[in-house]
């Protein structure tokens, strides 16, 4: 561990970073690339971080987890201060809990909607939910709409 040049922050290398989050050094410079983690220098070039940097890592890998976009992350994160308090924790937790609960339902109908296709071989398609003839669904934009939760078109 390294001690920052106010002597007052205990800063940690790449490796200790990488060790200690699980996230490969390479993952942790691209992080940084795109403004997700930040870190000093050394005097010999080396990239030290402060310790609160192990905290954002571990939201963004547990965010990528559940399929969040580093967009999504990086916006997450911008909201907070630079030094993060547990109310700050707490304000994003509850900005980000209806989408995390929207991917979650969204998750939910897409196990209950598959599950009802496959290993029929679509040798049920009269009576399949995703069934789409003459691309009706298409009316109501783009993607898999049924398995979006659109109900699908009377007449199909």
């Amino acid at each position: 561990m390294v001690t920052g040049r106010d002597g007052d922050a205990d800063l940690l290398t790449i490796g200790e970073v990488a060790s200690r989050s699980g996230v490969s050094a390479s993952a942790l410079r691209f992080y940084e690339s795109k403004g997700l983690v930040e870190s000093a220098r050394s005097a010999g070039n080396h990239r030290l971080y402060p310790r609160a940097a192990l905290r954002r890592v571990s939201v963004i890998v547990a965010a990528q987890r559940v399929g969040m976009t580093l967009a999504e992350i990086s916006e997450m994160l911008d909201r907070l201060p630079r030094r993060v308090t547990s109310s700050d924790w707490s304000r994003v937790a509850a900005e980000w809990r209806p989408v995390l609960d929207a991917r979650i339902q969204a998750l939910i109908g897409l196990r209950d909607r598959l599950d009802q296709c496959i290993g029929c071989g679509c040798l049920t398609l009269g009576v399949c939910p995703l069934q789409n003839p003459d691309d009706a669904a298409a009316a109501r934009g783009v993607g898999p709409r049924y398995l979006m939760g659109d109900a699908p078109v009377e007449g199909s």
